[in-house]
């Protein structure tokens, strides 16, 4: 027999839910959501605040800025702001000639400006890749010189930051391209292709860059004819290059790897061309999926043309070493390195945050 019907049963009040808005609530969620949370939080609030006043006392209580010695420097005990500015200029650029260094500098704003300007969506146009012509033209006549009533400067005297930024920008450059087509020929259906991308993948990430480097600089001038050589510069160059695109060939391997089948079908349905599939469906898809380590592998490239001091180049790692064989200021090495350690911060963390911004705007996108 059922029970018969005795209306809605009253439900005890509950309490009101946690606030979350506000300053409140944005410490309550992010900070103290949980009792590890609150601990991690309290850990790294305890490490600042030892850390923090520590570097503001070393970079900029202790420091003199006003001296201009190496022994005022060692008085202070702080940072030695003297060396920066003493020595900034061939730490910079390196050993090209004093009264031309205007030309590197001029260089670097090219190539940072061409660079910044192509991260700008806007800017995406057929003819953004005039301005690179544009700009690596300028860059080449202002380095090298010899046009133009410039004096021509060999490449053997460039060092500092524009080496840095040269090697950086064509190894990007030129990799990224390599890397996709190794990426496309390692999963293709002709055998004979997939072997040749997977043989050079698998023996280029086997072997440590500074070896690539060794070979490049060493070996490979015994391998070419009598009469013919390449630029130490070009070849440490071809080598950074080689070894990037081997990495960007397995991060966009992961990527096209992660493309669901159906995609394919349906390119293949509109009756696409393999390269039109791959150009107008599938690649972009798989680059999106691949940004945050295809940019991890683009910062470890601009970090790595610190390796090419091995074999004599005069990149900034080199350029800084140079600046504390100076007697006077011999034993202000961290000091040096500090200075080229922020400058490679500077580049890599706007590289990162490109990233972050770059994936946002895609997700942004994709909702819509």
């Amino acid at each position: 027999m059922s029970t018969p019907y005795t209306g809605p049963e009253l439900i005890a009040p509950r309490p009101p839910p946690t606030a979350r808005a506000g300053a409140l609530g944005w410490l309550r969620t992010r900070l103290f959501a949980t009792p590890l949370h609150a601990i991690l939080t309290i850990l790294t609030a305890w490490i600042l605040l030892l850390a923090v006043p520590v570097l503001i006392d070393y970079f900029f209580l202790k420091p003199d800025f006003a001296a201009s010695t190496a022994a005022g420097c060692r008085e202070n005990g702080g940072y030695c702001w003297a060396l920066v500015r003493e020595k900034h200029r061939l730490i910079l650029f390196g050993l090209y000639p004093y009264d031309e260094q205007w030309r590197p500098l001029l260089a670097s704003v090219i190539l940072v400006g061409i660079v910044i300007g192509s991260c700008i969506r806007r800017f995406w146009h057929p003819l953004l890749a005039l301005a690179w012509l544009a700009a690596l033209a300028a860059v080449a006549v202002l380095m090298w010189g010899g046009v133009l009533g410039l004096t021509y400067v060999e490449d053997s005297r460039w060092g500092g930051l524009p080496l840095t930024l040269i090697l950086a920008t064509f190894g990007i450059g030129m990799a990224f391209p390599f890397g996709v087509l190794l990426a496309l020929g390692r999963r293709s259906n002709m055998p004979a292709i997939k072997a040749v991308c997977v043989v050079y993948i698998e023996l280029i990430r086997g072997v440590p860059l500074i070896s690539l480097l060794f070979m490049s600089s060493v070996m490979l001038p015994l391998f070419l004819p009598e009469g013919v050589s390449i630029d130490k510069l070009l070849r440490a160059q071809i080598a950074l290059i080689l070894f990037t695109a081997a990495y960007v060939a397995e991060v966009v391997r992961g990527g096209l790897q992660s493309i669901p089948r159906g995609q394919y079908e349906g390119a293949d349905s509109l009756g696409l061309s393999y390269w039109q599939r791959m150009r107008k469906v599938i690649l972009p898809q798989a680059l999106k999926v691949v940004i945050p380590p295809l940019v991890s592998t683009f910062i470890s490239l601009f970090k790595d043309t610190s390796l090419v001091v091995i074999i004599g180049i005069f990149d900034l790692m080199q350029a800084s070493r140079a600046a504390v064989l100076d007697p006077g200021w011999q034993g202000f090495s961290i000091d040096s390195y500090l200075f080229i350690a922020a400058i490679y911060f500077v580049f890599c963390f706007s590289m990162s945050r490109y990233s972050v911004t770059l994936e946002r705007r895609f997700d942004q996108a994709q909702q819509r």
